[in-house]
């Protein structure tokens, strides 16, 4: 077991040694990522274990961690626990991949060595949601309370719908008997 994680594995060489890779890497080193989080400070928890399953390189473990993303409905922080189980299998090829038992991922390693940052940061961009939001009306709620305290003002008074001459019309053309049959 190593408490240090390396910038780079080989997971083929991992599988065949049964390592085990556990320990933390800070989230600004995400690149892909820094769009979605709101704040970068913390690191993601990882806990992989490498082995083979006759022929197959197997990758299983977890990653843990709080990310603050940015919600998309009031742009205030949103904190998203994270405790992703990760099942891959290492593949060489998209054939490979199409016959891959139906409970693992495939990681396509196209050369001996890839970034274990990679690998952990393709996993989060998987289960973040799209449009991150809190589970409450967030909009309607003491978050966007005014320096008083109190609800703010709607700035636009009720208007009147620009269609609604509309309905006028369609209701005079029915009591002068001119609709269409």
């Amino acid at each position: 077991m190593l408490d240090r994680l390396p910038k780079y594995i080989d997971p083929l060489h991992l599988a065949d040694k049964r390592s085990v890779l556990k320990g933390l890497i800070p989230l600004d080193c995400f690149e892909r990522l820094a769009s979605l989080l709101l704040d970068d400070t913390g690191s993601i928890a990882v806990d992989l274990n490498f082995r083979r399953e006759g022929k197959l390189a197997v990758i299983e473990g977890r990653i843990e961690s709080e990310l603050h993303l940015v919600c998309q409905n009031c742009l205030q922080d949103l904190v998203w626990p994270v405790d992703n189980r990760i099942k891959l299998a290492v593949v060489g090829s998209i054939d490979e991949a199409d016959r891959l038992p139906g409970d693992y991922e495939p990681l396509l390693l196209e050369e001996e060595k890839i970034l274990l940052k990679d690998i952990v940061e393709d996993e989060l961009l998987l289960i973040l949601p799209q449009y991150p939001k809190h589970p409450h009306d967030c909009l309607g709620r003491s978050g966007n309370l005014g320096e008083t305290g109190s609800e703010p003002q709607n700035s636009q008074p009720d208007r009147e719908n620009p269609f609604s001459i509309l309905t006028h019309l369609k209701l005079s053309e029915t009591k002068n008997g001119r609709t269409k049959k």
